[in-house]
């Protein structure tokens, strides 16, 4: 898991650096001989053809960081659930052998054993239900087997919180985005209500408009494909979770077999 989290950090640090370079590489150069005055860039070019990161701060205004550490955030958790979501991290067909055999063979404790060195959710209803029935070998098969649902429920809620913070950025980054544009557009229009309308000021409105459409569109750039991600993960998280319940299943009738098996060894004594 935490090779897992240290890779997905990686490739977001290395997205972040390209980026970087990218933006630096396409910044015009200026021509030799000629004079680069801000006036004159701003006339040949004012609104700019390629938006830097540092002409995006600038645009979007006081809501681009929170803007820029939503899509991190939003990136982190899309490649994180790309390597944690899967088979392998809910039920591997590897434990499931494991398990069947050590319960047929009433090897409780090795079992056990296998469980504290698996990092799986089957894994761990069973490491739970096994402690519980080993530490009340008096218990019933019912009182274990409420164990065992209650842990199940846990592991599940556990998956499906993960991957909600993916659904929470996705329905977060267009509300900052639209008040981003309406921070925007108060300011350009207060500007406008001291200076009048008309000549250059009607440049500078659309210039306002502009920047101020920028955050809506920037937070519906981070919220779309964050809902899209989420939705994908959250069907492949439900059906992750009707393999577990299908495998817990499974463990609890090899349990029960064992412990009728043991009644009637009890009965005939």
């Amino acid at each position: 898991m935490h090779r897992k989290i240290l890779l997905a950090l990686a490739v977001l640090v290395a997205l972040i650096f390209t980026m970087n370079l990218n933006a630096q590489a396409q910044q015009p150069a200026p021509a030799a001989g000629a004079v680069t005055t801000p006036t004159a860039i701003a006339e040949d070019n004012p609104y700019g053809d390629v938006l830097t990161f540092n002409g995006f701060v600038k645009r979007t205004g006081v809501m681009a960081y929170p803007l820029i550490v939503l899509s991190m955030i939003a990136f982190f958790m899309i490649v994180l659930f790309t390597f944690t979501v899967r088979q392998g991290a809910v039920v591997s067909d590897a434990f499931m052998n494991s398990a069947d055999a050590l319960i047929r063979k009433q090897d409780y404790l090795g079992l056990l054993a296998v469980c504290n060195r698996r990092n799986e959710c089957i894994a761990r209803i069973t490491a739970k239900t096994l402690d519980f029935a080993t530490r009340n070998p008096t218990a019933s098969f019912e009182e274990v087997k409420e164990v065992t649902e209650a842990e199940g429920n846990r592991q599940s809620s556990l998956l499906l919180a993960r991957i909600a913070y993916l659904g929470d950025v996705g329905a977060i980054a267009p509300m900052l985005g639209l008040l981003g544009t309406t921070l925007g557009m108060i300011t350009t229009f207060h500007e406008i209500s001291g200076k009048g309308v008309g000549g250059s000021n009607q440049l500078g409105l659309a210039q306002g408009v502009s920047e101020a459409l920028l955050c809506t569109a920037s937070g519906l750039v981070i919220g779309i494909p964050s809902l899209m991600f989420y939705a994908i993960f959250r069907g492949k998280v439900n059906r992750l979770i009707s393999e577990m319940e299908a495998a817990t299943t499974h463990l609890m009738a090899l349990l029960a077999v064992q412990y009728k098996r043991a009644a009637r060894a009890v009965a005939g004594q």
